[in-house]
This record gives structure tokens, C-alpha cells and sequence, in this order.
């Protein structure tokens, strides 16, 4: 058997056998590198970075508070709060949705996050 044959029956093997989340973590994170987007599990505090995920949760804030949008995006590496300051909603900006966002990482609480970071849709693959 050839090693081209080797390497699939592995990939094979390894896709019937591990957890469909960490698949699905392992597909985001190469897709990630392949449009060249930075690991969030690799950005620190003050960088300026670019980064590519599926949105896990996101948080309307109440009618009352001051108006912001929160939420998290995860690329197969680690978590990031993404926080729109003075929007409610944001068309697109949904559970599921797969985008790539461009800012400057902050910490807040011990957790990573981007403050009105600028944020591009991607289509559904």
C-alpha cells in the first residue's frame, strides 16, 4: 500500500473515531489558517489581529441597558467575545454564522476580546 493510501485510511480511521465537535474544531481552525486568519488560542492583549470562526452565542442587550451587541466566536483553537458598542443588532449577526473579524484584542475579565471589531460575512459552506 502506498503512503497516499496510508494517509487516507488514517483520516479515515481518525474521522471515524474522535468526537464530532472536535472535527468540527479541527475543520474551523484549518479553514482559519487557510484564509490566513491568526489561532485566537495564539493572540495576545494589544495585538491587531485577524480572525476567522463560527459565532457559538450571541447576546442582545436589554432594551433598557446601553445599547451593545456581544458574541463569541470560536475558530477550532479558543474563544473570543466579539462586543459591538451602540448596536442592538446587526443583520447576519446570528448562532451558526461563520465570519472574519479584524481589530485589536483587549482583555476583559481574564477572557480575550475585540471591541467593535470590523467583521466580514461568510458564506455558508
Amino acid at each position: 500500500m502506498g503512503s497516499t493510501e496510508g494517509g487516507f485510511l488514517r483520516r479515515w480511521a481518525r474521522r471515524l473515531t474522535t468526537d464530532v465537535a472536535e472535527l468540527d474544531a479541527d475543520d474551523l481552525s484549518r479553514d482559519a489558517v487557510r484564509c490566513g486568519a491568526q489561532p485566537v488560542a495564539q493572540c495576545q492583549s494589544g495585538e491587531q489581529v485577524v480572525m476567522l470562526g463560527r459565532l457559538r452565542a450571541v447576546e442582545f442587550c436589554p432594551q433598557g441597558a446601553a445599547a451593545s451587541l456581544q458574541a463569541e466566536l470560536f475558530d477550532g483553537t479558543d474563544g473570543v467575545t466579539l462586543i459591538w458598542m451602540g448596536r442592538r443588532r446587526i443583520p447576519g449577526i446570528e448562532p451558526g454564522r461563520t465570519i472574519k473579524v479584524r481589530g485589536r484584542i483587549a482583555m476583559r475579565e481574564g477572557q480575550k476580546v475585540l471591541y467593535n471589531p470590523y467583521y466580514e460575512l461568510q458564506q455558508a459552506q
